[in-house]
């Protein structure tokens, strides 16, 4: 072992070690093999010292608080040993042989060691729900406890109970049983009596059951006259009536042959009429006004476009009404009469504004949108909130010059749905909540087909479109749906297209013009108002100048919409005899047949307002 192996602890400490290398080097060495020659001391060697720092230092870098601690803490003891095995050439195959035989000792068991530390994780997962488990059984159990303490109080407000019902009964038997004792007194007192009295009362008994069986089937004489009396004149009654009958059943088809000739006789009428009317009334040449209507042919086409004769005469009557209203430069004012508007009083003349029809449509939805989103409780009339409007809009000093010229132009301009509906509101023609109805009605409607668009294209089928015309309007016909189709474009001739643009239907031009859609929606609502409001004056069965009581108009109304709401039938009585709904009387108040009005006054009430039927008519039962 001489020159190869340091004899530690006599080994002084009077080498070197040099830095950044290997602890085993051969350098290292060198200076081992010379440790004869080196003074002896008890200081350990400084390769042995340099091992040991180096372990030390691996060992305090290691993370010793996991499961894979100890299988770590090899890892500097396998470098040391590996340091061993380089610098000791002579002892490498044996040290080699050594570290393989451990290092197969413990690669077989490593396996059971993850095992065990698996094991251990999952007894440390099934412990933590023992305990989650515990708490909840513990929870439980508290719980439970509670509900016990409390069925125990129960328990003994019953037992409590009991024995207060207990003790009532206790004194209600006693009570009865005085009672039942009072009773069999009175009955032996009644019976005492009735022995007194036992021979009169057996004989009466005797001679009245005698009675009844001689005389019991027995009618009085009086009573059989009047019967027979009553039997006479009712079959007087009757051959009187067999007479009428057959009397009335004869004039009845003297009726029918007269109506059949009636029938043939206003055809015969109807067709002379169409034949007078084809032949003395020549169509006009609309052609001609395309020279006297600004803007040309182009122009008078575009205005022209779907109307008849009656509509083209609106139109012609307000291109020449614009132009004489643009050379005007005044209105006469109208006076302070009561008969005057509110918002037309002035007396003098006033300037005309010369507004476009563009900016009149403009400050007509303007004034609409302010006056949908009043929130006042009061409104104030709608003649008093323009004028207000046209103040705070224009001034004071200008309000009446815009009144005067807007009132001009809505008054002419018939064909424009937003001026013709705010003409009608302005003058007391039609309630502003038909307008606000029927802007919601359209609201509903695109947010329908919003919905239907699930892709977010801007397009619905024409399935899709049907279907929400028929959940929006439950009562239209189906002719009437069908109507609505043609105006939004879903015609026969174009009934292959499969997707539309729905926003356009809902679009109005500069001038306030509606798609024709939108057109023949409100034609509709008209003539459905026109037809509800003929039925109910059928059914009162009154001539219009005559007068209609609250109860005869109540039910009336019950007969001709069965489906109408409290509310609504309130709302509709109170419209027609101008009442408000707080002051109607009841259904079986007799103050309903004292509020009379005229009936023509109370069927243009309801015109203005937005009456429309609830729901279907019952079928009337089959004779």
């Amino acid at each position: 072992m001489g020159g190869h192996l340091s004899p530690w602890p006599t080994y002084t400490s009077g080498q070197t070690i040099l830095h950044k290398r290997k602890p085993c080097s051969e350098d290292s060495r060198n200076r081992a093999n010379s440790w004869q020659q080196q003074p002896l001391g008890t200081s350990k060697p400084r390769y042995l010292e340099q091992l040991e720092n180096y372990l030390r230092k691996e060992l305090l870098l290691l993370d010793l608080g996991t499961d894979s601690a100890q299988e770590l803490r090899l890892q500097p003891y396998r470098e040391i040993f590996e340091f061993f095995i380089e610098d000791f050439k002579t002892y490498k195959p044996l040290l080699s042989s050594i570290k393989n035989a451990y290092e197969v000792m413990l690669g077989k068991t490593a396996a059971p060691f993850e095992r065990i530390l698996a094991m251990r994780a999952e007894e440390r997962y099934e412990i933590s729900l023992l305990k989650k488990e515990k708490m909840n059984l513990l929870k439980l159990i508290d719980k439970k406890n509670e509900e016990k303490i409390s069925l125990q109080s129960e328990v003994t407000k019953l037992r409590k109970s009991l024995a207060e019902e207990y003790l009532r009964y206790l004194t209600e038997r006693d009570a009865r049983k005085i009672l039942i004792g009072d009773l069999n007194e009175l009955r032996y007192q009644r019976e005492d009596m009735s022995l007194a009295q036992s021979p009169d009362l057996t004989r009466t008994q005797m001679e009245l059951n005698t009675m009844k069986a001689n005389f019991g089937d027995v009618v009085p004489r009086r009573d059989f006259e009047m019967q027979e009396k009553t039997n006479m004149e009712l079959q007087e009654q009757l051959e009187s009536l067999k007479a009428d009958y057959e009397e009335v059943r004869k004039e009845h088809e003297l009726l029918l042959q007269l109506h059949v000739s009636t029938l043939k006789e206003r055809d015969q009428y109807h067709y002379e009429l169409q034949e007078i009317q084809r032949t003395s009334t020549p169509r006009p040449d609309w052609t001609k006004c395309e020279g006297i209507i600004a803007g040309g042919s182009e122009r008078w086409l575009m205005l022209a476009e779907g109307k008849n004769s009656d509509q083209l005469v609106d139109v012609l009557l307000e291109e020449i009404g614009s132009g004489l209203l643009r050379e005007k430069d005044f209105f006469p004012g109208l006076g302070f009469g009561e008969s005057v508007p509110a918002f037309l009083r002035f007396d003098g003349p006033v300037e005309n504004k010369k507004p476009s029809k563009k900016e009149v449509v403009n400050l007509l939805l303007d004034a609409w949108k302010e006056r949908i989103t009043e929130e006042q409780k009061e409104k104030e009339s709608f003649s008093d909130f323009f004028f207000n409007f046209l103040e705070r809009r224009f001034g004071i000093n200008d309000a009446i010059a815009w009144a005067y010229t807007i009132f001009e132009n809505i008054k002419l301009f018939h064909s424009s749905e937003t001026m013709s509906q705010f003409y009608a509101v302005l003058t007391g023609k039609r309630l502003e909540s038909v307008y606000i109805n029927q802007m919601e009605t359209l609201s509903h409607l695109l947010k329908e087909m919003i919905n239907a668009d699930t892709q977010n294209e801007g397009v619905i089928t024409m399935e899709q479109f049907s279907t929400i015309l028929k959940n929006t309007f439950p009562l239209k016909k189906e002719e009437q749906i069908q109507e609505l189709m043609e105006a939004a474009g879903w015609g026969p001739e174009n009934s292959s297209t499969e997707v539309m643009n729905y926003q356009i239907l809902f679009t109005e031009d500069e001038e306030g013009q509606s798609e024709p859609f939108v057109q023949k929606l409100w034609e509709q609502y008209d003539s459905e108002k026109e037809a509800y409001l003929e039925e109910l004056k059928q059914d009162l069965g009154i001539d219009l100048p005559d007068e209609v009581n609250l109860l005869k108009m109540r039910g009336a109304l019950m007969n001709i919409d069965p489906s109408l709401d409290k509310q609504t039938l309130s709302t509709y009585l109170s419209q027609a005899f101008q009442l408000p709904v707080a002051e109607l009387p009841l259904e079986d108040d007799e103050k309903q047949e004292e509020i009379v009005v005229k009936l023509e006054t109370a069927l243009e009430r309801l015109q203005m307002a937005d009456t429309k039927r609830v729901g279907l008519r019952e079928p009337e039962p089959a004779s």
